[in-house]
């Protein structure tokens, strides 16, 4: 067998961004920012695009979204370039989706599938995978389509890609009904034992440090550069699918981990926002969230408003806590494009750097240790004197100010983070803390 290559073709993909001018120029993001992001949402998954474009639309088409004249073009399109699937930048209805395949001969995507595909392989917690199976549900539900897999196979995700290894996956509506109702069930429960999951991840024993931003923002290529990781870093959408954690000694000697999560998108369809929320859930436990942003991109300051709202929304779930923005810092990245830190202007709780440079990373050091020094609270411990194991963990894990030896035991007087408080409290139960 050695003789034969059972490597799977690579996919190849035309990305099409449908384009409407709907307002004045600075209201809306320019076609070329969007379709570049488009472009890297597919090829973050695998593609390998061989065309893309925007098309003006004129008038939106009921049975197609496009005009006659411009899915006769795309047509020659595909054929020309051997396209196995489109993406179409959009939302399609089911029957645009259908006419669409139809007239080009091909798979066609629109954004929400694409995305969909993405999350199915992302989602890494219980509820992340519970919520990104009810959003493909629902979904599916109005269309009922045949699923293609053969990407699933390779990733895990739910597989809307396609090609000759097509499988009937589809169940009818009632059956659709009763899976998202036991979903919606299981959800609720896992709600419920929400907080045993936070009270394992307590257990871990340095303060966490999440990167959060706009997708291609540079945030991989910020935590190598704070860790020396080699961890997959390029200038790709949604490069980053998996959370990655790396332990961190700061220039103080203090040590945290540093979390690396996937990057945030604009317009994301409603029916995604709770499975992307979900898939973000181990910043709801970062000490420190350093938001990092593209200074340099046009759309910086939407981009900043996108990471927002999602965060607050997360508030609003009941994910994560209303005063993360008190344990936010600024990560303004990409200065060397503006000629440098210096030329950066200066915003409170933020700090101008370049990644690829390294200029400006001393001073993140220095921010980062000065904010944790200031989120330290002052307590006092009542132990045993024969209670070494705890006694190191304080010695480790925090900043011992003072320890009195008595008859009956010792008082240890130590500056400890809020979440290695509880962190102390849920390794040693039955300690005495007091503040």
């Amino acid at each position: 067998m050695s003789g034969f290559d059972t490597k799977k073709p690579a996919t190849r993909a035309a990305v099409i961004l449908p384009w409407e001018k709907t307002g004045p120029q600075e209201d809306i993001r320019a076609a070329d920012a969007r379709l570049e992001e488009a472009v890297g949402l597919a090829a973050s998954i695998g593609l390998v695009i061989v065309r893309q474009a925007a098309i003006l639309l004129r008038a939106r088409r009921p049975a197609t979204l496009l005009g006659s004249g411009q899915v006769e073009q795309l047509a020659e399109v595909v054929k020309l370039d051997q396209v196995d699937v489109v993406i179409v930048d959009a939302r399609l209805s089911p029957g645009q989706q259908r006419n669409l395949e139809k007239a080009l001969g091909c798979k066609v995507m629109d954004r929400t599938g694409l995305i969909l595909d993405i999350f199915g392989a992302r989602a890494a917690t219980r509820e992340g995978v519970l919520q990104v199976e009810l959003a493909h549900l629902e979904y599916q539900r109005s269309r009922l389509v045949r699923l293609w897999t053969h990407l699933e196979r390779q990733r895990g995700g739910f597989g809307f890609l396609g090609g000759p290894g097509e499988t009937q996956m589809e169940a009818d509506r009632r059956m659709l009904a009763e899976r998202i109702g036991k979903i919606k069930q299981e959800l609720e429960k896992v709600r419920r034992t929400r907080g045993l999951h936070r009270d394992a991840r307590k257990r871990v024993p340095f303060p966490i440090v999440a990167l959060v931003g706009y997708t291609n923002a540079g945030k991989s290529t910020l935590f190598n550069a704070l860790t020396g990781a080699s961890v997959h870093a390029q200038d790709q959408l949604f490069a980053t699918l998996d959370p990655t954690m790396r332990a961190l000694r700061l220039p103080s000697g203090r040590n945290v981990i540093l979390s690396d999560t996937v990057g945030f998108i604009s317009d994301l369809p409603t029916e995604l926002i709770a499975a992307f929320r979900a898939t973000l859930e181990e910043v709801s436990q970062a000490d420190v969230i350093l938001h990092v942003r593209d200074i340099s991109h046009p759309d910086s300051a939407a981009q900043r408003a996108d990471v927002l709202n999602v965060l607050d929304g997360m508030v609003r779930d009941g994910m994560l806590d209303a005063q993360w923005p008190e344990r936010t810092i600024e990560v303004l990245n990409k200065a060397d494009l503006m000629g440098g830190v210096e030329a950066v202007p200066k915003r409170e709780n933020a700090v101008a750097i370049s990644a690829i440079t390294g200029d400006g990373i001393p001073d993140l050091f220095e921010t980062l240790d000065q904010y944790l020094t200031q989120a330290m609270l002052d307590i006092r411990v009542q132990l045993s004197l024969q209670d070494g194991s705890a006694l190191a963990w304080l010695y480790q894990h925090g900043e011992v100010v003072e320890r009195l030896d008595h008859e009956n035991g010792m008082d240890v007087f130590v500056r400890l983070f809020p979440m290695d408080r509880e962190r102390f409290e849920l390794s040693y139960p039955g300690r005495t803390v007091a503040a």
